[in-house]
């Protein structure tokens, strides 16, 4: 055969395989039986090695392509990965869809108030690894893991050999009826092995004498974690899509659209979901679903309902981590016995001890656990715990194991009672317990002096401020608000080892020269590691608050805080003033605990000199304008491409600090567009909207 024969061949095999491979991956009919397909690519195979010039036409077949990597490279996602609320109850439901209706805007006359007339869309829930693919062009360039949201790994050679991930939209005939692809598309959904697969694995390490696989979601999840995609194919992965973000989804109204829009463009979606006209519609779905569940294919933790319209999942928005028009359904967690072995205390980032049960390995809710959380004394004298007792597991949302019952009639009688430790068991320094606030109407009663007295928490706490054990984990929490991703908890520990830093202030006075000579480092990630450190030492006040780890101050909390004060300076000094608690008061969310916690913070000269540490280091502390005063209260913004001056989070951060809004589309209510590099279609739509774009010089000036 010939160069041009070669090459028409090749460019027929290529189309019918993928073909053929989309129908039974994807559509779930096979097409032809498997030696009529096996023989299809026996020959394309000796195709590429005839004329191995011709291979790049087959590309998407060859999914087993690259060399193994070295590590994963960090991705930075352009829009936020969310988490997801969980509801456990029919009544949660009810609760939730009574939240969300308070949230939106009146109803037109003739129909109910509080927002009736909302349409869920409902879908399976499937246990794997959320990802996220990237298509440019119809081409798929990269993919990633979640990671915490705003940064994951760079995956994309091993998602390639999943055989339901198209390499290429525009290449499938089957796809024909979508007549373009936006130049920037991003599918977002789950990669996962079914049940069947996870059983030949078993069997396949039984017979080679390996460790068998707890559940289906440890093998997606460790399957793409490998280094090299020759290993992640032999696991036969798939992927179930459920999401577009940003301006691939600008043109669809709903999310059940999204979904269908998703099957057109030939990705696998979940084939049970539905349309419901109200939310008893979605409890028959649920229960409906509860009875198929245990001979699903897939392993499934619950039912993800959501708020159908996409401009009424705009105005209800996101709060923390969770969007507030989405929520988890969550089936009873499963139980289990076992016999608590010992209790062991964990001490963490605040110094809390945490009481954790030990027992035999467990198989609970499909995956192995050997410990579970006592949350504290209190917890266990209700429950009558003891060491050497039966007691019942349960999975909470299936994730977090927990003792929820002692079984007292299995009692031999050498059980024995378990004490709290009079000595931190990580440091051996002194344990106390901690105020635990009170109910909100005291705030305005309080006097300063009520502060140092406090009510007593169920909590113990160390109250060593050099306990190793909690330092490592504040150290962990503190460079992970700080966004410094080169350094992991095991990098963390070996500097604190070397003795090059002592606190997280240390940090930012780390050289090349004190990193390189350390094994198993170099020059090159040296300076990666220095290079990231000094490009983070700008940091808004509400993350600095929150790196900062006062008990009972979290993101949300630290948000309200920074937006009220403005600058560390007044929240530090804000206890001095004689109108303190009446200030504190009039903050919306901001309780006595908080208040307490605040008080004893800043009134402690070791964490003050710990600031004024970190100052000197090179630390920046970028004020906060106070919301209602801001200059872009009543604007919308939405971001696009990438800006050099800041990153998209923080231009985020500064514009709500403002008092504006920021979009994931553009839309005829959008105020402005800020176009950075390589800006996508967003850019295209807003003109022919005619919403005024900013280029980044333009949108700093503005702030």
């Amino acid at each position: 055969m010939n160069k041009e024969l070669a090459k028409k061949r090749i460019k027929k095999l290529v189309k019918e395989i993928e073909d053929l491979r989309h129908r039974y991956h994807v559509l779930d009919d096979p097409g032809v039986i498997d030696e009529v397909y096996d023989s299809l690519t026996r020959e394309l195979k000796s195709l590429w090695a005839q004329f191995p010039e011709f291979t790049s036409l087959a590309s998407s077949i060859d999914r087993v392509g690259g060399k193994p990597l070295d590590k994963f490279v960090k991705v930075k996602h352009k829009v936020r990965m969310l988490s997801l609320n969980d509801a456990f109850s029919e009544e949660e439901l009810y609760d939730w869809e009574k939240r969300i209706k308070k949230l939106l805007p009146p109803p037109p006359k003739g129909r109910e108030a509080g927002g009736e007339g909302l349409d869920y869309f409902c879908e399976v829930k499937f246990d794997g690894l959320a990802v996220s693919l990237v298509y440019k062009n119809g081409e798929f360039v990269q993919g990633a893991t979640r990671g915490d949201g705003f940064v994951g790994e760079d995956i994309t050679q091993n998602l390639k050999t999943i055989e339901s991930i198209p390499l290429s939209l525009a290449r499938r005939g089957v796809r024909s009826e979508v007549n373009s692809f936006p130049e920037y598309l991003e599918i977002r959904g789950e990669a996962l092995i079914s049940k069947k697969t996870l059983i030949s694995l078993n069997k396949k390490n039984a017979k080679e004498d390996k460790p068998r696989f707890a559940n289906t979601r440890n093998v997606a999840a460790g399957s793409l974690r490998q280094l090299d995609p020759k290993l992640v194919a032999e696991r036969k992965l798939d992927f179930v899509a459920y999401d577009m973000v940003g301006d691939s989804a600008e043109f669809l109204l709903t999310h059940s659209a999204k979904h269908q829009y998703l099957k057109k463009l030939g990705f696998l979606v979940d084939r049970n979901d539905a349309l419901c006209k109200n939310l008893d519609e979605v409890i028959t779905f649920i229960k409906k679903f509860e009875k198929v569940r245990p001979n699903f294919p897939y392993g499934t933790d619950g039912i993800v309902v959501s708020v159908d319209d996409l401009k009424t999942q705009e105005i209800l928005g996101v709060v923390g981590k969770a969007p507030r028009f989405m929520v988890a359904f969550k089936y009873p967690a499963e139980r289990v016995t076992t016999i608590v072995k010992e209790v062991k205390i964990n001490v963490g980032r605040t110094g809390v001890l945490t009481p954790l049960a030990i027992f035999e390995p467990t198989l609970v809710a499909g995956s192995t656990v050997s410990k579970a959380t006592l949350h504290n004394m209190d917890q266990i004298e209700r429950l009558d715990l003891r060491i050497g007792d039966t007691v019942v597991i349960e999975k909470a949302g299936d994730v977090i194991p927990k003792v929820v019952e002692v079984l007292i009639k299995l009692r031999t009688g050498k059980e024995k009672k378990f004490k709290m430790p009079e000595r931190c068991p990580a440091c051996g320094g002194k344990i106390d317990k901690k105020e635990s606030g009170g109910k909100r109407s005291d705030l305005k009663n309080s006097k300063r002096s009520d502060l140092k007295e406090p009510e007593l928490s169920v909590a113990y706490f160390c109250i060593n401020p050099k306990c190793s054990a909690k330092n490592e984990r504040y150290l962990e929490h503190f460079v992970s608000i700080f966004g410094i991703y080169e350094l992991g908890p095991k990098i963390l520990r070996r500097f604190k080892d070397e003795g090059l830093i002592t606190d997280a202030a240390d940090i930012f006075t780390l050289t090349k020269e004190d990193i390189a000579p350390l094994e198993r480092f170099g020059e090159k990630s040296a300076e990666n590691i220095v290079k990231e450190i000094e490009n983070k030492k700008k940091i808004l006040l509400s993350k600095f608050l929150w790196a900062l780890g006062i008990l009972h101050v979290g993101e949300e909390t630290a948000r309200d805080l920074a937006e009220h004060f403005g600058t560390l300076e007044k929240v530090m000094n804000s206890h001095k003033s004689d109108l303190w608690l009446e200030e504190i008061d009039s903050i919306e969310n901001i309780g006595p605990a908080v208040l307490k916690s605040l008080y004893n913070f800043f009134s402690a000269d070791y964490n003050l000199n710990f600031i004024k540490k970190l100052q000197k280091n090179g630390v920046v502390i970028e004020k906060m304008d106070k919301k209602k005063a801001g200059k872009f209260t009543g604007l919308t913004f939405v971001l696009t491409g990438t800006l050099s001056s800041l990153s998209r989070e923080m231009a985020k951060e500064k514009i709500i600090a403002l008092g504006g809004k920021v979009s994931g589309s553009v839309s005829k209510n959008t105020s402005y567009l800020v176009a950075g590099i390589d800006p996508g279609s967003k850019l295209t739509t807003a003109k022919k909207l005619g919403v005024k774009v900013l280029d980044e010089k333009e949108f700093v000036k503005m702030m």
